[in-house]
């Protein structure tokens, strides 16, 4: 089998919305059967549609990436479903702004659990497949953040920088096994969870 015919199946976290939507409507024009996964499952029929109207298949799974006992079996189910998965994109993610000094626990561990614990799940979920077809491609999406954290964006800029070394050892360790891992940094994208006032405030006190 050909690494053309394989490669047709992807995941995609986060894709009701921004980066993630934009993703799936992309892969869906080049010919590409996208699983769409979020907590909306309004949302995602929605995305769905739409990558069904240039003709490929798309399938939606309402989950919670934030209940991480599950994250690996809900994987591990869609490599099944939806198999051949050769693709996986973790896009899904949370920001809030808040000074480092101020952060409760509670929050920091909910934006490491979604940004950073949930993404090592995912790929926990989709390795025994991509191993089995010694073939794989996990793209995952970091931020600029990473590499130029903001005041008061601290935790999130943190958990990216975990994303892009998580990435970097994966990529090490799975290489053997045909399978690619890559991160990628945008920049400030108008997504839900961008808001451009606060963000210039913030270049503001960082004299950028």
């Amino acid at each position: 089998m050909t690494s053309t015919t394989v490669e047709r199946r992807a995941i995609i976290t986060g894709a009701s919305s921004g980066i993630g939507k934009e993703t799936a409507l992309a892969f869906a024009k080049a010919g590409i059967d996208v699983a769409l996964v979020s907590r909306s499952r309004k949302n995602l029929e929605m995305v769905a549609a739409a990558a069904r109207a240039a003709g490929v298949e798309a399938k939606v799974y309402p989950f919670d990436l934030a209940e991480l006992e599950q994250v690996r079996s809900w994987i591990e189910e869609i490599t099944t479903d939806f198999a051949p998965i050769t693709i996986l994109v973790n896009n899904a993610g949370m920001a809030y702004t808040r000074y480092l000094s101020e952060t409760p626990l509670s929050d920091w561990q909910r934006l490491i659990d979604l940004n950073l614990t949930s993404v090592f799940q995912c790929i926990q979920g989709v390795l025994p497949a991509m191993r089995a077809q010694h073939q794989g491609t996990i793209i995952n999406v970091a931020s600029i953040a990473a590499k130029q954290p903001l005041p008061e964006w601290g935790a999130y800029s943190v958990s990216k920088a975990g994303m892009i070394a998580l990435s970097k050892t994966l990529a090490a360790e799975e290489s053997r096994h045909g399978i690619r891992v890559v991160s990628i940094c945008p920049g400030a994208v108008n997504t839900p969870l961008w808001d451009a006032d606060t963000v210039q405030v913030q270049l503001n006190r960082s004299g950028m």
